[in-house]
């Protein structure tokens, strides 16, 4: 299909882009890597009056540190993250994730913040964001404030924005001594959409005890979620098989699981479980390594 008319437009500076979307709050939207708006747009599921080009700009796009914190512009690509060796040494789950998404092309023009701004129920990024406790700086005409992940996801396609805010860059924590992490889904074949994904992260004391554990999941309910019940479980164990599975049983507590052509809700609960334990084992080993 064709989108409806619209007005184009390609500020040159984050403070022109602001500028632009304060004069249309309510009737443009914001196009970065466009994966999520475009077909929205052809499909006639979005139809703005404005589109504000923000993909060019230069001041989005980057990783660094600054004092132990990882911070990620919005507009770096998925493949920047994958490849940034600074992720891999730092926050290796950011780049894990990154890795997981959908082909080379999409990697290559699709961007984190784009991701998250959209918050797909089945989308990555929410899964590690989530389970790094993310810092989500969000700026409109007047100024910044910065959303917390556990905060910024709302409902399907819902998160804390304002119509008339942009997402301009992501803070994680560099991983402290003795932590592991991973990223693992079972992929919808067509998409590339996890059906569930589950991303965990782990510190293990000296003792080998787990000091803390985070563990977030996507693909199952309307939003990703932190499995709370599992990490309280695991929190203050020793890290053994018995323990994680134990914990990892309770990770779709209260979960409300999508039911749709791609699985059952209780294919995708069961799958979730399954994978929750996996993701740990694999977290704690590379903690030990």
């Amino acid at each position: 299909m064709i989108p409806s008319a619209f007005e184009y437009l390609r500020p040159t500076s984050l403070a022109e882009a602001t500028r632009l979307l304060a004069s249309n709050p309510d009737d443009a939207k914001i196009l970065s890597g466009g994966h999520s708006l475009i077909p929205m747009m052809k499909l006639r599921l979005a139809n703005p009056s404005v589109v504000i080009d923000i993909g060019r700009l230069g001041e989005l796009r980057g990783i660094r540190e600054e004092d132990g914190t990882i911070v990620l512009g919005a507009n770096t690509t998925h493949y920047d993250a994958e490849s940034s060796a600074l992720l891999q040494q730092r926050c290796p789950l950011m780049a894990e994730t990154a890795a997981a998404i959908g082909d080379v092309q999409v990697r290559n023009a699709g961007t984190i913040g784009g991701s998250i701004a959209h918050a797909d129920p089945a989308a990555d990024w929410p899964a590690a964001v989530l389970a790094l406790d993310a810092q989500i700086t969000l700026v409109n005409n007047s100024g910044s404030r910065t959303v917390g992940a556990t905060d910024f996801f709302l409902e399907l396609l819902t998160t804390a924005m304002e119509s008339d805010e942009i997402l301009t860059e992501i803070r994680v924590p560099a991983n402290p001594v003795r932590t592991g992490s991973a990223y693992l889904k079972v992929a919808q074949p067509a998409s590339g959409f996890a059906l569930t994904g589950v991303a965990a992260q782990v510190t293990l004391g000296s003792d080998n005890t787990v000091e803390q554990v985070a563990v977030a999941v996507t693909g199952v309910d309307n939003t990703a979620f932190r499995a709370s019940a599992t990490e309280n479980a695991l929190r203050g164990q020793a890290a053994t098989e018995a323990a994680i599975e134990q914990a990892a049983n309770l990770a779709t507590e209260g979960a409300e699981s999508t039911d749709d052509i791609h699985a059952s809700a209780e294919y995708r609960l069961h799958l979730t479980r399954v994978y929750t334990k996996r993701a740990l084992l694999q977290a704690v080993q590379r903690a030990q390594a």
